[in-house]
């Protein structure tokens, strides 16, 4: 039987965009050299886009809300928000983790936010080991994407979508989609992107964003106790013009 694979195939580059299906399955060994794009549409980094676009002078992202009691705890009093969820469920002390309800809060600019959220922040901490770390949202697809090919040109791009509990879900799937087909015009889908970026690539064309977000699992439940409009911001395409880097410990607006 011939072998169906030349040796050319067999051993081609790995493809310039990888969408990662949920935060379980980010490689820390595969990560640098790597420009990572982490996305939690619903509502991690969107509210992590709409908290400095709102005056947040940063955000510290902690992995669960012990260690955001830890980070709070370091500084000066009064001179931060903390805010969050657990599973979905609010948690004592902290303020809202949905992105307009969260910015509403009096005072809000020009503090840090210390945020934690069960997959979006998480997402963020396990890729610090790419050469750069964005926390995008629809909010800022085209925003993000410029500057990424602005500061680190021809580098591979990993979309990873945080998704939850080890699940892939629709609204981070769906906005991977959209992140691709903004790439899509200067590459080659044939040589470019790896199964995954194209399957995203598909389930973007096939609706709009209100659609697909508010019909995902967490869309449902968000919409079902009636915060809508947080789901239609989440669902606004390139309405901030800023780019939200994760340097070190903390995401900054750049």
């Amino acid at each position: 039987m011939k072998d169906l694979v030349s040796a050319r195939e067999r051993f081609a580059p790995a493809p310039l965009i990888h969408v990662v299906v949920k935060k379980e399955d980010i490689d820390p060994t595969r990560l640098p050299g790597r420009v990572v794009i982490v996305l939690d549409i619903l509502f991690a980094t969107t509210t992590i886009v709409t908290a400095l676009e709102a005056g947040a002078t940063a955000v510290i992202p902690a992995e669960d809300q012990h260690e955001a009691r830890r980070i709070a705890a370091a500084l000066p009093a009064g001179g931060y928000h903390i805010a969050g969820e657990d599973h979905l469920a609010a948690i004592s002390g902290f303020a809202s983790s949905l992105p307009l309800e969260l910015t509403r809060v009096p005072g809000f600019a020009g503090k840090p936010l210390v945020y934690s959220t069960t997959n979006g922040t998480v997402a963020l901490r396990h890729s610090l080991g790419a050469d750069a770390v964005y926390a995008a949202a629809l909010l800022n697809a085209q925003a993000t994407l410029d500057h990424a090919r602005a500061h680190h040109p021809a580098k591979p791009i990993v979309i990873v979508c945080a998704g939850s509990a080890g699940a892939l879900n629709l609204e981070d799937f769906y906005a991977a989609g959209c992140f691709v087909a903004l790439l899509a015009g200067s590459l080659d889908p044939r040589r470019d992107l790896s199964d995954t970026a194209l399957a995203a690539w598909a389930a973007y064309r096939a609706g709009d964003a209100w659609s697909a977000i508010a019909a995902s699992r967490v869309g449902r439940i968000v919409c079902g106790v009636g915060n809508d409009d947080e789901v239609r911001h989440a669902s606004q395409l390139n309405t901030a013009n800023l780019v939200a880097l994760l340097r070190d410990d903390r995401i900054l607006r750049s």
